[in-house]
């Protein structure tokens, strides 16, 4: 019997059909819903934040660098300079995302090496924001850049930008005193004002470029540009022009500085030129020099190395730095402490006979001539550098007073007004040696201490400001390297007390002893005086370099050249109304008299004689200037 068929339910298919269309209306309208609320959401509750995130997908803000300032001598000279130059940035955001494999071909269409492709990354890596170009190399050349344009197509996101260099015209003659700008390497981007310093490269290392940075630099400038998806500039919206650094005009004398220079010739020293009226320098020699210009585009390995290592030191700022025992050129300093604290008049005589014995001690203290001097009092002592009655005076005022007044000198401190570099050296004292060695101060100590011996360490720079209170009678000017920046006198935030004697008569009396070392028949550097035209104050000094063992003399043949005695001399002129102070050190020069005396001699005659060696008018009398305002 066949089966039955059975019929389509249509009433029940119409259910099922109602039932899916209604669930579809309601999954539609709830996404509709969340739309819509979403919509909202953007449109009403976050509008002004959304906007602000728009706009900055099409509004950037591009740095605009200051030109730095320019750096002068005091006669207009430019020191520093800024010079137009080419440089290559890159644009991450506009390289297409694969940053990596453009600096790979940048690497290898300029025949760069390795050092150089890993030097990118790390300016890459350095913090930045979005759309801020990165300067990857600096001052490319006719060649360089005709490479980059050809292969444009292959370098996405570089570019070459004009931009200004620093520039030394001067170079090496300068490079100790100006100092050099150079990259901004990572750790001085950290310590940086981010937003002064953006789309700046470049910052001072040494010297004034260094000492003033915040004034040389300027303050950024910046364009609001509207770009699109590609980050391609349409159209500028706001310009604020950059407000450039501040120019430097120095104290210093290119001029003086040259002749300072050829005087002390390829030795290895350092002169310093102050007036005594206002503490400007005049000159500040260190040799031997560098090229400054090395360090602006960022110097190679191999270059720096060679400087670094070279035995000379070129690197080092031996004016600033270098720390010497001052010899003999001290012993008028110590006069003045004796004169002062009433241990000595300018009469009272000590019997040489060629050495000095504490009582109790058989130990002796040799005067350099060993044959001895017989009596000399202070005239004689300083004219003839007698080293026996200085270690007679030294051990009469003891290590306190005498530790007292050379710190009035500023030895053994800071003296300068804006020279970061300068090192503080040292002023020995009984408590300085208990507290660093933990021994207690012998009185033989004191004695070499006299001859600017022992513990005492001075820089070149110290050497010369001792020597211009000298010249001044005790008026104190900080030593300075600028006369104005941006038009305005350097201001001393911590001026020094003047050196008030008890009888002002002590000056005048250690100035006579000091001419008489130049111009008396027995004056021990007469012959750097032969000649001149006017009366110098001077002091010569040897200073040990290795110690001599007792009983011993010192013998330059069996002495290498590096260990021979330092020659030092130090000096002011014209004697009666000072206009200039020489300090003069040369490393392994063994006779301050002998070899640093002429070159003394030399700079003086540069300063003070015309053209046709005559003494100029202006220094004939006294010395006018002003000092930096104290503040």
């Amino acid at each position: 019997m066949p089966q039955p068929i059975p019929l389509k339910d249509h009433e029940k298919e119409k259910h099922l059909v109602n039932r899916r269309l209604l669930a579809c209306a309601a999954l539609v309208f709830s996404l509709v819903a969340i739309l819509i609320g979403r919509l909202y959401v953007l449109q009403v509750i976050q509008h002004d934040q959304q906007s602000a995130v728009s706009e900055n997908n099409r509004v950037h803000v591009l740095p605009i660098a200051p030109e730095r300032g320019l750096i002068y001598d005091r006669n207009g000279t430019v020191l520093a300079d800024n010079k137009p130059s080419f440089d290559l940035t890159m644009t991450r955001e506009r390289t297409g995302g694969d940053s990596a494999t453009v600096l790979d071909t940048l690497t290898q269409v300029l025949g760069l090496d390795d050092e150089d492709r890993k030097q990118f990354d790390k300016d890459l890596r350095r913090g930045r924001k979005p759309f801020e170009p990165v300067t990857l190399m600096v001052g490319l050349n006719e060649q360089q850049i005709a490479l980059i344009a050809v292969n444009q197509f292959r370098l996405p996101g570089l570019e070459v930008e004009p931009q200004f260099i620093r520039e030394y015209p001067l170079g090496e003659h300068f490079a100790h005193s100006v100092g050099y700008v150079g990259r901004i390497n990572e750790k001085e981007a950290k310590t940086l004002d981010s937003i002064e310093y953006r789309g700046t490269q470049s910052i001072g290392k040494t010297g004034i470029e260094r000492f003033y940075e915040s004034q040389l630099h300027g303050h950024v400038g910046y364009e609001e540009v509207e770009t699109n998806a590609q980050g391609r500039v349409m159209r500028v919206l706001n310009h604020k022009a950059p407000t450039p650094g501040q120019d430097i005009v120095l104290t210093l004398d290119a001029h003086l500085q040259l002749a300072a220079e050829k005087a002390l010739g390829e030795r290895r020293g350092s002169v310093v030129v102050l007036d005594p009226a206002n503490g400007d320098v005049l000159a500040m020699v260190s040799n031997p020099g560098f090229d400054p210009n090395l360090f602006v585009k960022g110097i190679s390995f191999k270059q720096y190395a060679q400087l670094r290592d070279s035995i000379d030191r070129p690197l080092f700022n031996r004016v600033l730095r270098g720390l010497y025992a001052p010899g003999s050129t001290v012993k008028p300093e110590v006069a003045i402490a004796g004169l002062d604290s009433g241990v000595i008049t300018p009469g009272n005589r000590v019997f040489d006979p060629g050495y000095y014995e504490l009582p109790n001690y058989d130990h002796k203290y040799r005067n350099w001539n060993r044959s001895g001097d017989g009596w000399v009092d202070m005239y004689t002592a300083i004219m003839r550098s007698n080293d026996t009655y200085f270690y007679d005076l030294a051990h009469k005022l003891g290590i306190e007073r005498l530790h007292d007044y050379m710190a009035e000198f500023g030895l053994g401190q800071k003296v300068s007004l804006d020279m970061f570099e300068e090192a503080a050296g040292l002023m020995p004292s009984a408590q300085w040696k208990r507290a660093t060695r933990r021994q207690p101060w012998f009185p033989g100590e004191t004695l070499i201490l006299g001859i600017g011996q022992g513990y005492m360490q001075v820089t070149p720079l110290q050497l010369a400001q001792a020597t211009s209170l000298l010249a001044s009678k005790g008026v104190w000017h900080r030593p300075h390297l600028a006369m104005t920046v941006g038009g305005d006198a350097p201001i001393d935030p911590n001026p020094m007390p003047d050196i008030v004697l008890h009888d002002k008569r002590a000056w005048d009396q250690v100035s006579q002893g000091m001419q008489m070392v130049m111009h008396d028949p027995r004056g021990i550097a007469r012959a750097a005086a032969a000649g001149a035209q006017y009366r110098i104050a001077g002091k010569s000094g040897t200073a040990q370099v290795v110690a001599i063992k007792q009983g011993e003399r010192y013998n330059r043949n069996k002495t290498l050249e590096r260990h021979r005695d330092n020659a030092l001399f130090v000096g002011f002129a014209p004697a009666e109304h000072p206009s200039v102070v020489v300090a003069v050190m040369i490393e392994n020069g063994e006779a301050g008299g002998r070899v640093a005396g002429p070159v003394v001699r030399e700079v003086m005659d540069a300063y003070l004689l015309d053209e046709q060696g005559h003494l100029k008018p202006e220094y004939a009398g006294s010395s006018a200037g002003k000092s930096p305002a104290h503040g």
